[in-house]
């Protein structure tokens, strides 16, 4: 038996999953926990990896490893290989009015047809731009701009200050493209972009991961050639000779990696915030920025739209009516679709999508009819689903052929949710059963790099209701946003 490994290195925690290569059955696995804060040490990152790789009972007998990873997180190398400063994470929008000064400086339209991205304070170049303002000290000091993923999969192959052969960090295309300095169209950086966000002449001198393609793969430290490394540092952790570093993933194109994602399908992701992402085969320019123009990690593209309220809604709704979540679900089913008319827009953290971030939620269409506890249950459902609708239109604005809809996340397992999903989504539903999808996806890469193709596994499913479409849901929700 073969086995290969994928990580999914998360702003919450660190999860490795070893899986058969043949037919993807997970082998073991191993977990542990990251700090919470929107600035952290990556030596954290580092030492969760570690841990959880012993949790899985190391990686004596695997034959290749893939690290899936947050997004846009900015990991900062001096030319010794240190950290500079603690990463800012995707979460952190001290970056915010970064994004806002970049747009001014370089036009949204410039942006997206040079990157596919309209900056956001989510995006790496954005911190990179506050550090330049807030901390030039530090800006002037930067050797090399990693993503998380990039960073650990370096220090996995036997690289950090001890041997900081900068040239070894690699990335791939997914993680990259979530830069906002780097066209997936022709997969180059815009060091340009680069150097307006340094507040330099010009960027040459920055060292950026030489970026894979899904099937490339490199070896540790003392097993590569003298192109790749130049250094005969042992592996840490008694890694295998002979082990295979594929080429990574950002976290979501990692997941629709995992789901066996392929042009046609969309993945709805309800957990904290949502997220809307379809997997194409040509590159998508939105010079509004509500899309934005990823690179997914099999070689295609993944148009994105992130919501900032989804499964939390539930919580608030389920706290409000001193229920659980299944309790909620059940209430819901008791009523009739469109909630005898009340409808939920629920903002309750303002939205990103459409842009409000000032916005609240708001209860409408409470009459003596309406106003019950099944009509107030459903109603969060097909607010919070509706929402997410509206980043599927967004998406499909842009051209986008959707085909399946593929709902995942902790709240997809409620039946109500993915019942009241077929009646918001004009798109057949598909519920994959709960799984580590973006660890998944990192394990079918790692076996992409073993096999130089990429693995069919199968994928379980939960629930596939009918399709029963039901246009007084939408009806309601798009006439409340009109008020």
């Amino acid at each position: 038996m073969t086995l290969v490994a994928g990580i999914d290195s998360s702003t919450q925690s660190c999860k490795v999953v070893i899986r058969d290569l043949e037919t993807g059955a997970v082998v073991r696995t191993g977990r542990a926990s990251h700090p919470n804060g929107t600035e952290v040490d990556p030596a954290a990152w580092w030492e969760a990896l570690q841990i959880a790789i012993a949790d899985a009972g190391g990686f004596a007998d695997v034959a290749a490893v893939s690290v899936g990873g947050q997004q846009h997180g900015m990991v900062v190398l001096d030319a010794s290989g240190n950290v500079i400063r603690p990463a800012l994470l995707w979460n952190d929008t001290r970056s915010a009015q970064a994004a806002r000064d970049l747009i001014a400086e370089v036009g949204a339209d410039n942006f997206a047809a040079r990157t596919g991205t309209v900056p956001v304070a989510s995006f790496t170049i954005t911190k990179l731009r506050w550090l330049a303002d807030a901390e030039p000290e530090n800006a002037a000091r930067i050797a090399t701009v990693a993503l998380p993923h990039d960073w650990l999969t370096w220090r996995l192959r036997g690289f950090g200050p001890a041997n900081p052969n900068l040239t070894e960090l690699t990335t791939d295309r997914s993680d990259a493209s979530g830069t906002s300095y780097f066209n997936s169209a022709t997969d180059t950086y815009d060091r340009e972009l680069l150097a307006i966000a340094l507040r330099r002449e010009s960027s040459d001198d920055i060292i950026l991961p030489t970026v894979l393609q899904p099937n490339e793969s490199r070896l540790a430290a003392d097993q590569s050639d003298n192109s790749r490394a130049g250094a005969s540092t042992p592996s840490p952790l008694n890694l295998p000779t002979g082990l295979l570093f594929a080429a990574g993933a950002g976290d979501n194109a990692g997941a629709a990696l995992g789901l066996g994602a392929t042009p046609g399908d969309v993945v709805v992701s309800i957990g904290t915030s949502g997220t809307v992402f379809a997997v194409t085969d040509s590159p998508v320019r939105d010079e509004s920025g509500t899309v934005a123009g990823f690179a997914d990690a099999a070689g295609n593209y993944l148009p994105l739209v992130a919501t900032l309220n989804a499964a939390r809604i539930l919580d608030a709704i389920a706290g409000l009516l001193g229920v659980d979540h299944t309790e909620l679900g059940r209430l819901a089913l008791e009523a009739a679709p469109g909630s005898g008319g009340a409808v939920f827009q629920p903002y309750l953290e303002g939205e990103r999508t459409p842009n409000l971030p000032d916005a609240t939620g708001t209860l409408f269409g409470m009459t003596l009819a309406s106003t019950t506890r099944p009509n107030l249950a459903r109603a969060a459902i097909e607010g919070m689903l509706c929402g997410l609708a509206d980043g599927l239109d967004a998406v499909r604005g842009q051209g986008v052929v959707a085909t399946r809809l593929l709902l995942v996340g902790g709240a997809a397992q409620n039946p109500a949710v993915s019942s009241i999903a077929a009646q918001v989504f004009e798109v057949p539903v598909v519920v994959p059963e709960p799984g580590e999808y973006v660890a998944a996806g990192a394990a079918a890469q790692a076996a992409w790099a073993v096999t130089g193709e990429r693995p069919d596994w199968a994928i379980a499913v939960n629930a596939e209701p009918a399709v029963d479409f039901r246009p007084i849901i939408r009806e309601q929700y798009r006439a409340v946003a009109a008020v």
